[in-house]
């Protein structure tokens, strides 16, 4: 597995942890990616990413639920739900390519998700890169 690939998988799981546990948590998200990425790098990396989704988590759920047609935010599988959010924080906020960012998140939901997480990742976070005519 690639490096950021991996720094991706645990901030996945930080997410995931501080989505169902929100008051419980936050005080668990450093020492979670402290023990997971020994690697400065890559812990700054799954830092910056978790804190990047959870600065603008009503600005990423605003625009996902705008994208996911007859879905709400709240009525996603907690996994795609945050495997989403992770994407759409990539292509929205970072420099990373958005067809990077989209196959890292489908990688993602592949591996954490349900049968059909992969295609429905994929499905929503292709509509938020911009077409250009």
């Amino acid at each position: 597995m690639a490096n950021r690939s991996r720094a991706r998988e645990v901030a996945l799981q930080a997410l995931f942890q501080e989505d169902l546990n929100p008051r419980d948590s936050r005080d668990q998200v450093m020492p979670l990616l402290e023990s997971r990425l020994k690697d400065h790098e890559l812990r700054e990396f799954a830092i910056s990413l978790v804190l990047g989704v959870l600065r603008n988590r009503e600005e990423l759920d605003a625009l996902i639920a705008t994208k996911a047609d007859n879905w709400s935010v709240s009525r996603m599988a907690a996994t795609d739900r945050n495997v989403i959010r992770l994407g759409a924080y990539e292509i929205r906020y970072t420099d990373t390519p958005p067809r990077v960012a989209i196959d890292e998140a489908v990688e993602l939901a592949k591996r954490f998700g349900s049968a059909n997480s992969s295609q429905f990742v994929n499905g929503i976070l292709d509509k938020l890169i911009e077409k250009k005519p």
